[in-house]
């Protein structure tokens, strides 16, 4: 059985500015000139930074490692030319709380996020379907 996700994103009237929500509340601003909110591809790599440090933490908490802070930097290398897509990821963690003794355990939650449970990075496989469609507003 599948679980069906729905977002709305609204153009607010002024350049390339949107208004986004989805259907758990809150919302975002994106721009795509990255003036009054991130821009498309850099909400692409907060979604992966999001799925990933939302991961490692409830792993590193069930496995009773303490953390203090998480922070996560990611950059992301594009073509050049249109559609400009990332090519390479790098994300690089950084923890406080965990001791030396923890090393492993944090490894393994990177680790389990990265290879099982993440699922922004398991989409950006290239075996994505995606449908498209036009419809009357």
């Amino acid at each position: 059985m599948s679980d069906l996700k729905h977002v709305t994103l609204r153009w607010s009237g002024e350049d390339l500015v949107f208004e986004g929500s989805g259907a758990s509340g809150g919302s975002i601003t994106i721009d795509g000139n990255g003036g009054q909110g991130p821009s498309p591809m850099d909400t692409l790599l907060l979604a992966l930074a999001g799925c990933m440090t939302v991961d490692i933490r409830t792993i590193l908490e069930k496995s009773r490692v303490p953390l203090d802070g998480l922070e996560v930097s990611v950059a992301g290398e594009r073509v050049a030319e249109p559609p400009r897509r990332f090519t390479r990821i790098e994300m690089v963690f950084r923890l406080s709380g965990p001791g030396p003794e923890d090393a492993a355990k944090v490894d393994r939650a990177v680790a389990l996020s990265r290879e099982t449970y993440c699922s922004v990075m398991h989409t950006l496989r290239q075996d994505v379907e995606i449908d498209i469609r036009v419809e009357p507003a």
